[in-house]
């Protein structure tokens, strides 16, 4: 596919059909989402309360998926200004949660980085990109000591790099995945089931919990949960992942239960490392600006480490974006 088409190229937003079928099927759910919740509270299957909650949820719902549907299908430059966008809001809520916005060298170094990040991104430039988390590191670990003021910090520096590392970096392998031709298909593929398996888990959870994950990090998740959550959402991208690569190496069960496997444990553990810095700092929510579901961070948690990880696994085996133009700002 020609570089700008894959950029701005919205006329083949519905080239794969994974694409088609996943964005037509999130739109049916939330056509039906609301219907379905009166229905529920008139036959008396949950409470005032409870439809209240879960109707705040599918109002936030139906404002979030647009937001991140409408820049995967108008094109890679948008999908990956998107990333950056939300990379910096994920930050913003993380360092007003810590206050880390108080040490402002820290932050606008952090900032610059996610920036960068998103540059390099959208410049196909990997090497830069790789290059990026040890420069702004040592770019961190610099410029707090010519603050000449030792006390606490190891503190700031150690939460600008830990905020760089998952909302800079982690972040910005999802949009990494908008340099293949092919990426509208593999994100598609990598944002349903994530939300999906969080899904899985509550559901399994309540169904069949009985032992709990990690009472002190997380009350409400249970073993059971967790291990429905892994079975059904490697079942599922198993399902989907023969039609999303079909033709490459990963089109083979051992690589597409592996790939299953990874997003499901992974979206777990991004989930409870919010929980824990959430308990770590005694707050609810990172943020309120989405209604029944907390901040942004709240929502993105289980994505922080399934993006590098996945990112890693599909390139080993058929590569991220390799036959595509590279350096397209900066090359000549």
């Amino acid at each position: 596919m020609p570089t700008t088409d894959r950029l701005f190229g919205y006329q083949h937003a519905f080239d794969h059909p994974v694409t088609l079928w996943l964005t037509v099927s999130i739109a049916a759910v939330l056509a039906l989402s609301l219907p379905l919740i009166a229905l529920l509270f008139r036959t008396g299957k949950i409470d005032e309360k409870l439809r209240d909650e879960l109707v705040a949820r599918c109002v936030s719902w139906m404002i979030i998926v647009p937001a991140i549907i409408v820049p995967l299908l108008l094109g890679a430059a948008w999908m990956i200004l998107f990333i950056g966008l939300l990379s910096l809001l994920c930050y913003r809520e993380f360092a007003r949660a810590t206050g880390q916005f108080r040490h402002r060298e820290v932050s606008l170094i952090v900032v610059i980085g996610i920036l960068a990040i998103t540059f390099a991104t959208l410049d196909h430039w990997y090497g830069f990109f790789a290059a990026l988390p040890p420069l702004t590191i040592a770019l961190l670990v610099s410029a707090s000591i010519l603050r000449d003021d030792p006390k606490g910090y190891i503190q700031r520096v150690a939460l600008g790099i830990f905020a760089f590392l998952l909302f800079g970096v982690c972040l910005g392998h999802l949009g990494y995945f908008a340099n293949d031709s092919h990426y509208r298909p593999m994100l598609f593929l990598i944002l349903a089931c994530v939300q999906l398996n969080d899904v899985f888990a509550f559901i399994c959870g309540k169904l069949l919990g009985k032992h709990k994950l990690c009472p002190g990090t997380s009350p409400n998740k249970t073993i059971e949960g967790s291990l429905g959550a892994i079975i059904l959402t490697t079942t599922l991208v198993t399902a989907l992942g023969f039609s999303v690569f079909a033709g490459t190496k990963m089109a083979t069960l051992p690589h597409l239960v592996g790939l299953g496997l990874i997003i499901s444990i992974t979206g777990q553990l991004g989930d409870l490392t919010l929980s824990s810095i959430k308990r770590d700092l005694s707050i609810k929510d990172m943020g309120h600006s989405i209604p029944g579901h907390g901040g942004l961070l709240d929502r993105c948690n289980s994505l922080l480490l399934v993006a590098p990880a996945a990112f890693h696994y599909i390139g080993f085996f058929i590569g991220i974006g390799l036959e595509d133009a590279k350096r397209i700002i900066t090359g000549t």
